[in-house]
């Protein structure tokens, strides 16, 4: 059992020093993911590392209620925030009460899509995409939050998924298809 599952099951039991004790153990891991999703976002991106994975931390262990199977589960919950909280601050871009018109920016670089969306647009096309295929195949959904959002390697992915890196590489190619496609097919709807 790692130090991180052991404090996560004193924070299940309702040990209050626990979630003190958590933070330092998993801070620069979700501080790294953090920062690697980051770096893909537009460039005067307000949202930073340290407070993605503050807000994160808070929306995990705020009220706590949680049920942490262990290391893995934890990790997948925060890629789960984080990819909320980067939506939310999408959506909340787009808004015209929160800034009207976003700024175009070329997404050549992107894994998903072509480059012609600007980033909000993009960021709020793959969650809603991501929340059809998580319909499909949970799987394949959840692996690409951890890469995709989270920022998490192939082999890191598989690990916290418990799925081999080759299967992994495999539900990765499917996915990243499905979206494209599904991302595609919405637009020409729209």
């Amino acid at each position: 059992m790692t130090d991180v599952t052991r404090i996560l099951n004193a924070i299940e039991r309702g040990e209050a020093k626990a979630t003190d004790e958590l933070l330092p153990l998993v801070y620069e891991e979700l501080r790294l993911l953090a920062a690697q999703k980051l770096s893909h976002e537009s460039p005067g991106q307000t949202l930073q590392a340290t407070a993605l994975v503050h807000e994160a931390y808070i929306r995990l262990l705020g009220d706590g209620s949680q049920d942490w199977d262990g290391r893995r589960h934890f990790f997948a919950a925060a890629a789960e925030a984080m990819r909320r909280i980067l939506v939310e601050t999408a959506r909340r871009k787009k808004s015209i009460r929160g800034g009207g018109l976003v700024q175009r920016i070329d997404l050549e670089g992107s894994a998903l899509l072509d480059g012609s969306e600007s980033a909000s647009d993009h960021l709020i096309a793959v969650d809603e995409a991501l929340e059809r295929l998580s319909q499909k195949d949970r799987v394949k959904a959840e692996l690409v939050k951890l890469r995709y959002f989270a920022g998490l390697t192939g082999k890191q992915a598989a690990l916290a998924l418990g799925i081999s890196p080759a299967t992994a590489d495999r539900y990765w190619r499917y996915a990243r298809s499905w979206l494209r496609l599904e991302i595609m097919r919405r637009s020409k709807l729209d």
